[in-house]
């Protein structure tokens, strides 16, 4: 009785665990480049009864690489990542990647992301424009142009499959294996004056919550089960001694 009580509760812990990431992932369904955030579950089997009882695990998140959408914008100050690869910013954190590709130029002439991060090329320096040079162009390889002078370009970065990601303000995300530099364009490339949405499917993660609602109740009402049963052993217990 008390194992199932125990396994009934790992069940709420899993699901108000997948719970909070559906939750963050519907509240950035129209965050630019954000990576929708999921969950994977494991059954821990405990053999220190007569028979081995299995628990849900709390859940372990990742980070999904599924590329989202991509929209036309026509502001040339917008890039979009074609293909399997990252822009990269300097963040107080470290190095981030990002498919978030709203740009900015401040007073100075650096180009930043719209977090206000310098914006590096491939060896991990800031870029630098004429603030006042007129319009910028951004070619498929990331080369930055302004009054027909090469000014630089937007490094693009792949990383690792088996590197730890960890998010950083929302769509930004810090490795823990460095990101190696992109020098073949066959399959990578920037657009510019295109945004990459978020790859966050709101259908998709509504019905999530629904099916997880419903488990949910399912297991509170299991929960409530075992607890009258534990407290009408212990008053016949009781009544007994």
């Amino acid at each position: 009785m008390e194992s199932g009580l125990y396994v009934a509760v790992s069940g709420q812990l899993a699901a108000q665990r997948r719970l909070d990431t559906i939750a963050h992932n519907i509240a950035n369904v129209n965050t630019p480049g954000f990576r929708a955030e999921e969950v994977s579950f494991a059954s821990l089997v405990s053999n220190s009864g007569k028979d081995p009882v299995a628990f849900s695990s709390s859940g372990e998140t990742f980070i999904s690489r599924k590329t989202g959408p991509v929209i036309q914008t026509g502001n040339p100050l917008d890039v979009a990542v074609s293909g399997d690869a990252w822009l990269a910013v300097e963040t107080p954190s470290g190095l981030a990647y990002t498919r978030d590709g709203r740009l900015q130029v401040t007073q100075e002439g650096q180009l930043r992301s719209m977090n206000g991060y310098p914006v590096l090329d491939v060896s991990g320096a800031p870029i630098q424009v004429g603030p006042k040079d007129g319009p910028i162009t951004i070619s498929g390889d990331g080369m930055v142009s302004q009054q027909g002078l090469r000014l630089g370009a937007v490094g693009l970065f792949t990383l690792d499959e088996q590197s730890k990601l960890v998010r950083h303000d929302n769509s930004a995300l810090l490795s823990d294996i460095p990101g190696q530099p992109v020098v073949n364009f066959n399959k990578v490339s920037i657009q510019q004056g295109f945004l990459e949405k978020s790859n966050v499917d709101a259908m998709l993660e509504m019905t999530k919550l629904i099916t997880l609602t419903r488990n949910f109740e399912a297991v509170s009402s299991a929960t409530d089960t075992f607890q009258d049963s534990l407290k009408e052993a212990i008053r016949k217990l009781g009544t007994n001694g």
